[in-house]
């Protein structure tokens, strides 16, 4: 796949010079080259700051990811008007310490949004994450709503039971995507991890992809790639999720896991409700199209 052509193609239907669907294509000998490494991060901590910090340290760092000069989009669960205590979005001080990693490894620009279940105001506030990045005080952190006019049609050529969906603009064309899921149920997926946190990214009538969830999910896993997913599991809910709202389902674990392979981070993820991996549809279906690794005796787990 040229990288190049395809960000043209996005400039160009976006800006009403072309009617022609940008086209995610990827040969499977390239995809073979740019898997990721299976290798994990994991930490323990209640200074979330410096959590993160150790948290990438076996990973070679936030540098490994972001480079002087990148635009960032950092992505974390704001779906529900929940407080942190609730877990059902990714807790504010996880995101705020990344995007200052993000800035401090040389980014021009940190992005941070998501496209909500409830009221996108309420739950921006209620997260806590508004405020988070609002008092880094900061230009070049920036959370902002998202517009809908910025989904772009893309043809999703690796897909199984998806071959096309609405996707955002930002994420398609920043240098580096950092996916930052918290942990926790999810009454029809048995969890939501990282893979299903992309649906904060995807126009469209989203609950249509509901059927054939799992397989849906690696689909959009071929055109939305990560460099960097952190799955947030300093408190997990382990049940009524994914909105949940009583505290009773809440265990706080105060522990990160960081891998630059979305599947590997998901597969651990799945060990912390006492399951296994291939208990969750969208972990198998991504490693069956070869986007990352499921068998946790593969995976290099690093404590730090």
């Amino acid at each position: 796949m040229d990288r190049r052509q395809f960000l043209r193609d996005v400039f160009l239907w976006s800006a009403g010079i072309s009617l022609a669907i940008p086209r995610f294509n990827i040969l499977p000998e390239a995809l073979a080259a740019e898997k990721p490494q299976a290798l994990l991060g994991l930490a323990t901590g209640e200074d979330y700051a410096a959590l993160v910090a150790r948290v990438l340290t076996p990973l070679g760092g936030m540098a490994s990811f972001v480079r002087p000069g990148d635009k960032v989009v950092v992505k974390p669960n704001i779906g529900w008007d929940r407080s942190p205590e609730q877990a059902a979005n990714t807790h504010p001080l996880v995101v705020r310490a990344l995007v200052v990693q993000a800035l401090e490894a040389g980014a021009a620009k940190v992005k941070v949004f998501d496209r909500t279940c409830n009221e996108q105001r309420r739950c921006y506030a209620n997260s806590g994450i508004e405020s988070a990045i609002r008092e880094l005080d900061d230009d070049r952190a920036v959370i902002e709503h998202i517009d809908p006019r910025k989904f772009v049609p893309v043809n999703i050529s690796r897909g199984k039971s998806l071959s096309e969906w609405e996707i955002y603009k930002d994420v398609l064309e920043c240098d580096c995507y950092i996916n930052v899921p918290v942990a926790k149920h999810h009454g029809l997926s048995g969890l939501t991890l990282g893979l299903k946190n992309s649906m904060g990214v995807i126009g469209g009538n989203r609950g249509s992809l509901h059927h054939n969830l799992g397989q849906n999910l690696a689909d959009l896993a071929t055109v939305i790639r990560p460099k960097l997913t952190v799955v947030d599991a300093t408190r997990i809910l382990l049940r009524s999720g994914p909105q949940g709202g009583n505290v009773k389902d809440v265990k706080r674990l105060d522990t990160l896991i960081a891998s630059p392979d979305p599947v590997a981070a998901d597969a651990y993820a799945t060990t912390l409700f006492a399951l296994q991996p291939d208990t969750i549809d969208s972990t198998v279906a991504a490693y069956n199209l070869g986007l990352g690794e499921m068998d946790l005796a593969k995976i290099q787990v690093v404590s730090a």
